[in-house]
């Protein structure tokens, strides 16, 4: 799989992994002063980047780990998706979850890139479903061990 990455004026870093075995790449802020979020906050932040890819991939969004744990910056949307035919700039969706304010740095690496391929359904409407032995139990109706 390519992936074509365009580098705006604003961006200094292309994306890499990490290592040999890394299923996401870093997206680093596009930023020239840091950004300052409050507890609960939400920003879009620039990363300077432009992607194309190819038929029939997704493009994944993904928080940061160590953001996240250590002090509580997370994706307003869990996981974002680009689609294959979207051009536009990728910006990341942050929230502070924390009791603290954060500040972004400028080049700061803010989320991680995973590159998956998808395929589109085919709709069938149908009168019912096929039964099975969990039926319509859900949220934690399976136990909790």
């Amino acid at each position: 799989m390519i992936l074509k990455i365009y580098r705006m004026e604003h961006n200094k870093f292309v994306p890499e992994y990490k290592t040999e075995g890394a299923a996401g790449m870093d997206l680093c802020a596009a930023i020239e002063d840091g950004i300052t979020l409050q507890p609960l906050e939400r920003r879009l932040i620039p990363t300077g980047l432009k992607i194309e890819l190819e038929h029939g991939y997704e493009a994944q969004i993904r928080p940061r780990s160590g953001l996240s744990i250590k002090h509580g910056i997370s994706l307003i949307n869990c996981v974002g998706t680009i689609d294959e035919d979207y051009r536009g700039e990728v910006c990341v969706p942050v929230v502070n979850l924390s009791n603290e304010p954060y500040t972004i740095q400028p080049d700061e690496r803010i989320a991680q890139m995973v590159i998956a391929r998808v395929e589109q359904a085919k709709i069938e409407v149908v009168t019912e479903l096929t039964a099975t032995v969990r039926g319509e139990g859900g949220f934690g109706s399976t136990g909790k061990v």
